[in-house]
């Protein structure tokens, strides 16, 4: 098990992991397409705080909105709120940035009609956006690293959200599995164009494969 949790963490987690690197890449791009964060207000729904003080880019200010309570310290230039990106309050959905960010968010909503919100939401508190998301034909789903595993019966879905040792959080519970496996879909290319239909769609590959799905939108 042990040996297992150490390949996760070559894989995924580690500074120097395939993940790590990806992230990396993934920062580069989205430098290109807005050259200007540094003078920018940006809100980010769905991330955190120390995921931005890691980043190699730092906005002018920051509006952190995560369902999970953030750490109420940080530097002047973060805030953060607790609240579901589906159901704004109107404090926040009335407010405008520059650029909405989101990433490996929308795929944990819960079904079309949250993403529909989800997507309003995008649209309506900035003019640009940056929201990515793993894509659902990718062979290993990201999330459990097992292979085809989005496309396995719930049921054995849940069993292995118990069992697979490289699952991020194993499930203690059958309930907490089938919680876990029911609270993500991943997303095709047609259904990011279908919520974002004027925006630019980028695919992010791993070993020819498209892994990630990437819709910007720039002024």
């Amino acid at each position: 098990m042990g040996g297992l949790n150490a390949l996760r963490e070559r894989i995924v987690d580690a500074p120097e992991s395939l993940g790590e690197r990806k992230r990396a890449r993934r920062w580069e791009w989205f430098l290109e397409a807005f050259p200007e964060i540094g003078a920018m207000s940006v809100i980010d729904l769905g991330g955190t705080a120390e995921a931005w003080l890691r980043a190699p880019v730092r906005p002018a200010s920051l509006h952190v909105v995560n369902l999970e309570a953030q750490a109420a310290a940080g530097p002047s230039w973060i805030r953060s709120d607790q609240a579901d990106a589906c159901d704004l309050p109107s404090e926040i959905l009335d407010a405008r940035y520059d650029l909405v960010y989101s990433n490996s968010v929308i795929e944990h909503v819960g079904g079309h009609a949250q993403r529909v919100r989800f997507a309003e939401a995008v649209h309506r508190l900035a003019d640009r956006h940056w929201v990515q998301t793993p894509y659902r034909y990718f062979p290993i789903e990201p999330h459990w690293l097992f292979p085809g595993f989005q496309f396995l019966p719930l049921n054995v879905r849940a069993h292995l959200s118990q069992r697979w040792p490289l699952v991020h959080t194993p499930s203690e519970t059958r309930d907490e599995g089938l919680r876990a496996a029911m609270g993500v879909e991943l997303l095709s290319r047609a259904e990011m164009a279908f919520y974002f239909p004027d925006s630019l769609l980028q695919t992010e590959r791993m070993l020819g494969a498209v892994k990630s799905l990437i819709v910007i939108k720039r002024l």
